[in-house]
């Protein structure tokens, strides 16, 4: 029987191949060598690290000659009117994020796999950019792994095939690329490609995974040009829509520091990522309102304590971004533009109305920006038929604490008093903002007698 080889394999977006594909300053070198076992028309690029001594060598003062070195390679494979990137090791760092199709490993996945036998699944939380990795001692279907197909986005998932499929592979992992094990020939790995084409192009997932993908790509590109200027408009004005993260599970068990580079300027090191840090780097080299394409340019770098690239990001790529075009609403995550299944929001915005505005004699409709401007007006509105105070931005917060509102509007009415908390979104975040300042301020004036003196007086 043939040894199976371990395959992750990209398919490239229509009019990329390996003459564009590749990122500005790659390192690979491209083979030259002939008489290979490469197919017809195809091309391979590779890198050779240098031999390193391990950074614990040093530590314990060992003298003998321990060193490691590694080797990663890409192969553009054309296969009908496209080419495929095979990866080995972590050479598809190399590839631009613009030039393969996102969902490809994905999308094969889900159509080749049998829905009672995933092993394990990777998800994200747009909202927050929650990233959660579950894995199940024993086969099972999707409902096991509490996924959301409202609120979250399947990124990765792992299981066994259907029947149909086990003459080409057991088991599959599917995300951007897809990743299975084959004992195929060099000659026969064209036609198996050619294969996984058909596969992604079906809908037949549809049928074992309905609305799974209900949180939808955008692939028109005027529509992705208009909402990229809404995000360089934003990020301009420094909005609070915006926020920056890792696109990936980190191991956060290993020490690392964060640098970015734009161009031939790179930033101090920092612990961990924050927007704020970005644009200060920004500010100091003057690169201040910089398009979309910059954003692609500058890179999020991830380096271990010996100053080694662990992972590398385009900052665009690690953006957070919510906006509103044309009455939809959008999300950019990692790179890509997705459309928010309008029927969720509907029904998200009925459930909240229902419970913080119908039937309420105080709050009002929001047509303001600002949380202070809605607050202001909920208050004069409420004049003078109600005793009603706006104590936005004033602080209970004894000593030892951060600022702690005690609410935004209070009412007094009949021997009660109703403290009111408001937030202008809907975003996951900010709810959960909005319930936890409530909370934290009931148990404030509740429980600590100081709290509660700076409110009475």
């Amino acid at each position: 029987m043939a040894k199976k080889r371990n395959f992750s394999v990209y398919l490239l977006k229509k009019g990329f191949n390996a003459t564009n594909s590749l990122k500005d300053k790659h390192k690979l070198s491209p083979l030259k060598e002939e008489g290979t076992n490469l197919p017809p028309g195809s091309s391979l690029f590779y890198s050779v690290f240098p031999n390193k001594e391990p950074w614990w060598k040093g530590y314990w003062g060992i003298s003998q000659d321990i060193k490691t070195n590694s080797a990663n390679a890409l192969v553009f494979l054309p296969v009908q009117d496209r080419f495929f990137a095979v990866s080995f090791g972590s050479a598809y760092h190399n590839l631009k994020d613009e030039a393969y199709e996102y969902n490809f490993g994905l999308l094969c996945t889900l159509n080749c796999l049998d829905p009672e036998k995933i092993k394990s699944t990777d998800i994200l939380s747009p909202e927050t950019a929650k990233r959660e990795r579950i894995q199940l001692p024993n086969a099972t279907n999707l409902a096991v792994f509490d996924f959301n197909k409202d609120e979250s986005i399947l990124k990765r998932l792992t299981g066994s095939v259907k029947d149909e499929f086990k003459d080409l592979f057991k088991s599959v992992t599917g995300a951007d690329s897809f990743h299975f094990s084959t004992p195929c020939k060099p000659d026969e790995l064209t036609d198996l490609c050619s294969k996984l084409l058909t596969i992604y192009t079906s809908d037949e997932y549809k049928k074992n995974f309905p609305d799974i993908l209900s949180i939808s790509a955008v692939k028109d590109p005027a529509l992705i040009e208009e909402l990229n200027k809404s995000l360089e408009k934003d990020f301009s004005s420094k909005s609070i829509d915006l926020t920056l993260s890792i696109p990936a599970i980190i191991d956060y068990s290993t020490a690392f520091y964060i640098q970015y580079k734009a161009k031939r300027a790179t930033s101090e090191k920092f612990e961990d990522v924050f927007i704020d840090d970005y644009r200060l780097f920004l500010e100091e080299k003057g690169l201040e309102g910089i398009p979309v394409s910059d954003l692609k340019a500058h890179s999020l770098n991830v380096y271990d304590e010996d100053e080694r690239l662990l992972q590398s990001f385009s900052v665009f790529k690690s953006i957070l971004y919510d906006c509103q075009l044309d009455g939809d609403t959008y999300h950019l995550c990692e790179g890509n533009w997705f459309k928010v299944n309008h029927n969720f929001i509907v029904r998200m915005k009925a459930e909240l109305d229902k419970a913080f505005l119908e039937d309420h004699e105080i709050l009002c409709e929001c047509n303001k920006s600002r949380e202070d401007e809605y607050n202001n007006e909920a208050f004069e509105q409420s004049q003078p038929e109600k005793l009603v105070f706006c104590l936005d931005k004033k602080t209970i917060s004894p000593k030892g604490y951060d600022a702690i509102e005690p609410c935004d509007l209070i009412v007094c009415e009949n021997k009660t008093v109703e403290l009111i908390h408001n937030k202008i979104s809907t975003r996951s975040f900010s709810l959960s903002h909005l319930f936890n300042q409530g909370y934290v301020s009931m148990m404030m004036l509740r429980q600590n007698s100081e709290a509660k003196k700076i409110f009475l007086i």
